[in-house]
């Protein structure tokens, strides 16, 4: 199944502003002009600082500018061949002693564009006195550019000038996205299809006959690829491209820039909410016994290590929180049982990872029972010291009070005999070890007197089994007998049936030769002195 989201993206991706939607005025030539009857000539001038000249006392200097703005324009050859221009529009009150109006445009790295509007003769002196308008619109900009505008007389006046700053549009306006190729980025749309795990990045209002760069990559710093990386030809019709991922990170991008020199380069994490993604990876070296984790995406969050208890909960270790952003956090000699787990805090939610869960555990103690007693013994895989404390667990409650501790020392994979002594119906037996920085504390409770009662019943269980054992042989013998005496039942009526036939075929001849001996008129009996031996031997046979 393909999730479909559409974004429109835009460089409010790198800045987080909200996309500006006034669409600027056009013009199709750019111009500087005077107001109506005033005449003036529009001349290059060049910026370079000259001593200013005082100015006479008649002319009244406060109102020499007024109403001065400076905008932005856009002019157009074609959709999507646009380019900005700054107009500079000022009132003035005219005076013979002024000329001209010189009209400056500079900023960081780029060289002041100034420019002269020169008034007639004949005009000043037709107009000296009234408030005449002079507008300057060839001044060709960048989107987001700061420039300082600075309006001032010709010839200069001292104290007679005018400097302000301007900052012109972004392209996070709907208007330059669309028409000036400096802030197109095309639209974008993708699908996530989470079996395959593939995006499917579909793009629209893309530069007009030219290549299209779409590629994964992390963000940090900079966006590093990740190896995923198409080019959408401008031939193509559908405008769309396949990227293979292993996992969405909240730090994976996708980037997207049209195939031309300096091209703006748009990108945007759709997946910057999964932080979950992030708490995998936990490597554990057994030699060391060290722990390592590294997030893949630069975060804020606070690390530590807890204890998994019974009802689910995760105790914090004391002293084993670190905060981390980037790099490695390493937490060294730690003991890997599986109920030693990972914390990581981002704000107010927490994650809990256990990397020791599925794993075989270095140490155990195990409960036994020889010649009719129980016996503790402790196995581990690694030589280490514990701590053994015997605590009684109260009903209803997870705590257990710890009576009395001693250390044991427990060599590589040789059983300790562990000689505890009071144990009590509910008894439980803390247990931790001492040569690592990190370990949980382990409870293991067992119950002595359920193990008596259960010796006590094994004698008759074991009877109970002889028992069991006999009865079945028993009904298996009498079943075969049964089965036996069916059988050689079956045989011998078959016998008798097939002997039964013999006999009664002999007896059918005797009665017939009779029939014939009286049909002849004549009744011979074989044992009447009428019937001779030589008829007896005949009728014999």
């Amino acid at each position: 199944m393909i999730i479909w989201l559409t974004l429109l993206v835009s460089y409010s991706s790198w800045n987080g502003a909200a996309a500006e939607s006034t669409a600027l005025e056009r013009i199709e030539n750019c111009h500087s002009r005077c107001s109506q009857g005033l005449h003036c000539k529009t001349k290059p001038d060049y910026w370079f600082p000259a001593a200013c000249k005082n100015f006479p006392e008649d002319l009244n200097v406060p109102s020499v500018f007024h109403d001065i703005g400076v905008s932005t324009v856009m002019k157009c050859e074609k959709k999507q061949k646009c380019s900005l221009q700054l107009r500079v529009k000022t009132a003035l009150q005219l005076s013979e002693l002024i000329h001209g109006v010189s009209i400056c445009i500079g900023s960081v790295g780029m060289m002041t564009n100034c420019q002269n509007l020169m008034f007639t003769k004949t005009s000043r002196k037709k107009l000296s006195g009234r408030s005449v308008t002079v507008e300057n619109g060839c001044t060709e900009v960048s989107p987001n550019q700061q420039v300082e505008v600075t309006v001032k007389t010709v010839p200069s006046y001292c104290g007679l000038s005018w400097t302000s700053s301007y900052s012109t549009p972004e392209c996070t306006n709907e208007d330059l996205r669309k028409n000036l190729p400096e802030c197109i980025t095309g639209r974008l749309a993708y699908g996530v299809d989470a079996k395959r795990k593939e995006l499917k990045v579909d793009v629209s209002d893309m530069l007009e006959d030219q290549d299209y760069h779409l590629r994964l990559c992390l963000k940090d710093f900079i966006c590093t690829g990740t190896g995923v990386h198409t080019v959408i030809k401008k031939e193509q019709a559908v405008k769309s491209a396949v990227l293979p991922y292993s996992r969405l990170l909240p730090c994976l991008c996708i980037e997207g820039w049209s195939a031309v020199t300096d091209a703006p380069r748009v990108q945007f994490c759709p997946f910057k909410d999964r932080q979950e993604e992030l708490w995998s990876g936990i490597a554990f070296d057994p030699l060391e016994e060290t722990l390592i984790w590294e997030p893949e995406c630069p975060i804020t969050a606070a690390v530590g290590l807890c204890e998994k208890r019974e009802d689910g909960s995760c105790l914090d270790l004391p002293h084993s929180s670190q905060n981390v952003s980037r790099g490695k956090v390493i937490f060294a000699a730690v003991d890997p049982h599986p109920q030693l787990c990972m914390k990581f805090s981002v704000e107010s939610q927490s994650w809990i990872r256990c990397p020791f869960a599925d794993r075989l555990k270095v140490w155990n103690v195990v409960l036994t029972r020889q010649q009719g007693h129980d016996e503790l013994q402790l196995l581990s895989q690694t030589k280490a010291t514990f701590s053994l404390g015997l605590c009684v667990k109260s009903a209803g409650s997870s705590e257990c009070r710890t009576t009395k501790t001693h250390m044991v020392h427990a060599e590589k994979q040789k059983a300790v005999d562990l000689k505890v002594t009071g144990l009590q119906c509910g008894s439980c037996l803390q247990v931790k070890r001492l040569d690592v920085t990190y370990a949980p504390t382990v409870l293991h409770c067992f119950n002595p007197c359920f193990s008596r009662s259960s010796a006590a019943a094994a004698p008759t269980r074991d009877l109970t089994w002889v028992i069991l054992t006999t009865a079945v042989c028993l009904s298996s013998i009498i079943i075969v007998t049964l089965v036996l005496h069916i059988l050689l039942t079956v045989y011998l009526r078959r016998k008798q049936k097939r002997r039964g036939v013999c006999v009664s075929g002999k007896q059918t001849v005797v009665s017939t030769l009779q029939t014939q001996a009286t049909l002849a008129g004549r009744v011979l009996v074989p044992d009447s002195p009428q019937f001779g031996n030589n008829e007896k031997a005949n009728l014999i046979s």
